[in-house]
């Protein structure tokens, strides 16, 4: 590899160990080759995120992307220079990612910008798909599989995944004049924007969250199909941010979904502790593998 794409990869790596959080974990079971690709495509993906959350005027914001679409095409034709888009355009051309994928993860992000509201469900299905599903279906080229319904469950367990965050980051986005919520299920349980903007936490609001987290654990439970799929080898990381996400869903659930007190999440320890016990679980077959309930 030459020094410049190591170079490349371990820009992506350094923006992972500081802003990945519960990804970070996961990522570090993978094999060294493996897991620089998912560090670059963790980078691309953060690059988005942070064009879309940054306090800039909307033109300044269509500018980023659109030199983000360029540097994506020079890594379509391995021609990039900028690090994030030398090692994603490597590690793509290694695993065989199709760069559509990328377009269309700029495409969900880039609905921030003009869609803050969502009618029902399918509206956001769709914004879910291409945040997250996309990701997923990008991380499982890196993993490996030789079933094709891998796609299906790998777009499933994305679902879930975003699904909680919207759960869990109900007050940050909201502070950001984003609700993702369907704005048909809370008219259905009789709960308002004007509450949601206040912070209420009331039985209507509680129904509100039992019947999401319900809707995000479905995705979680069809999505455990995915892990026999996957070659060994990388079969832990999927594991543990299944694990870990819908562990945050648990103690979403727990906290009698009281989101706006404060933001819900796993301490690090909690996390060391499912990495051990799903990389024994996983790695040795003959071991029982150990409850992860609490």
């Amino acid at each position: 590899m030459g020094n410049e794409v190591e170079q490349a990869y371990d820009h992506c790596q350094q923006i992972a160990k500081e802003h990945a959080r519960n990804f970070y974990y996961a990522f570090r079971t993978l094999p060294a080759r493996k897991r620089r690709a998912i560090y670059a495509a963790y980078a691309f993906c953060r690059l988005c995120d942070d064009i879309s959350d940054e306090d800039l005027p909307p033109g300044e914001k269509d500018r980023q992307f659109a030199e983000t679409r360029r540097h994506l095409a020079d890594s379509r034709d391995g021609s990039a220079t900028e690090p994030v888009f030398r090692a994603i355009s490597d590690a793509s051309h290694a695993f065989h990612i199709p760069f559509d994928y990328y377009e269309e993860v700029i495409e969900g992000v880039e609905m921030d910008l003009t869609k803050t509201r969502f009618a029902n469900f399918d509206e956001l299905k769709e914004y879910c798909y291409k945040v997250a599903s996309v990701v997923g279906l990008i991380c499982i080229e890196v993993f490996g599989y030789d079933d094709a319904q891998a796609r299906e469950y790998a777009v499933d367990m994305g679902l879930a995944m975003q699904l909680t965050n919207i759960l869990r980051d109900v007050k940050e986005d909201a502070e950001r004049d984003r609700i993702y919520l369907p704005q048909d299920d809370m008219a259905r349980f009789g709960y308002t924007e004007q509450d949601l903007m206040n912070g209420v936490v009331n039985d209507s609001f509680r129904a509100l969250m039992e019947f999401e987290v319900g809707r995000a654990r479905s995705y979680y439970d069809k999505s455990r199909k995915l892990f026999p799929l996957i070659h060994p080898e990388a079969r832990v990381c999927p594991s543990l941010l299944h694990a870990t996400y819908s562990r945050v869903l648990d103690r979403i659930e727990s906290s009698g979904y009281n989101v706006f007190e404060r933001r819900i999440g796993l301490s690090k320890p909690t996390k060391l502790l499912l990495v051990a016990k799903l990389w024994a679980g996983t790695l040795l077959p003959s071991v029982p593998k150990p409850s992860l309930k609490r």
